[in-house]
């Protein structure tokens, strides 16, 4: 279901990318940004803002990161840190922005790391305000934010999916409808004729259970047959 990806260093200009060997096998259901959320995070007399969303892949992390960074263009600075995956199985990169290095995108990097979250991407946008904050409160100002953003923003579950596909009769239409249903399938398409064809996506990790509970349902009478992975 994934391959392996090759490590690789990239710079550009006065901000690191760092990017990081991973195993992008599957993870069958984690949680992910709800939707992109945004909160604003004063440190003295500069202004940090906090922006963060699902991002599935790195194009769609870095199409986030550079609609950003064109919102707030008059910005100081645009620091940025994403995981894409989850827990180990993840793309990592972070990037300081001109900020003095390790201060920005490691601090954000590293709450990203702490929290129970996927494919999450994090700019946080600063506005200096005239007084310098050291090291130390550049590093607790940038991690603060992200913390601060993750306790705001909505969660909800990705789920990865496998189409499926089953005939039935039609006394045990309704039946066999409802026992999909319940087991968090989705039917995509019906087909009715002689008999009727179900296609329907079922989450991968009650695939072996779904199929053990429906020959011990139909006595083995019916029986499904995997068609391709479905969106979450």
């Amino acid at each position: 279901m994934g391959g392996q990806s090759h490590a690789t260093l990239l710079f550009f200009g006065p901000a690191l990318m760092f990017w990081y060997p991973f195993l992008m096998k599957s993870v069958a259901r984690y949680p992910i940004p709800a939707r992109e959320s945004r909160i604003e995070y004063p440190v003295s007399d500069s202004r940090f803002i906090a922006t963060g969303a699902y991002t599935p892949s790195v194009e769609r992390a870095e199409d986030f990161l550079e609609r950003v960074r064109g919102e707030f263009a008059a910005a100081t600075h645009n620091c940025v840190a994403w995981r894409i995956g989850y827990q180990k199985r993840v793309n990592e990169r972070m990037s300081d922005d001109g900020e003095p290095s390790g201060t920005a995108g490691r601090p954000m990097l590293a709450v990203l790391q702490g929290q129970d979250i996927g494919d999450v991407a994090v700019v946080v946008t600063r506005y200096f305000g005239g007084t310098k904050l050291g090291m130390g409160g550049l590093v607790r100002a940038y991690s603060g934010a992200v913390r601060d953003l993750l306790k705001s923003m909505p969660l909800t579950m990705r789920v990865e999916r496998a189409r499926h596909r089953l005939v039935v009769d039609y006394p045990r239409y309704e039946m066999i409808k409802r026992f999909i249903e319940e087991r968090e399938g989705k039917i995509k398409e019906e087909q009715f004729a002689a008999e009727i064809t179900l296609d329907f996506s079922l989450p991968v990790d009650r695939i072996e259970l779904f199929e053990a509970e429906l020959t011990q349902l139909t006595h083995g009478q019916i029986a499904t047959s995997p068609l391709a992975h479905a969106p979450h």
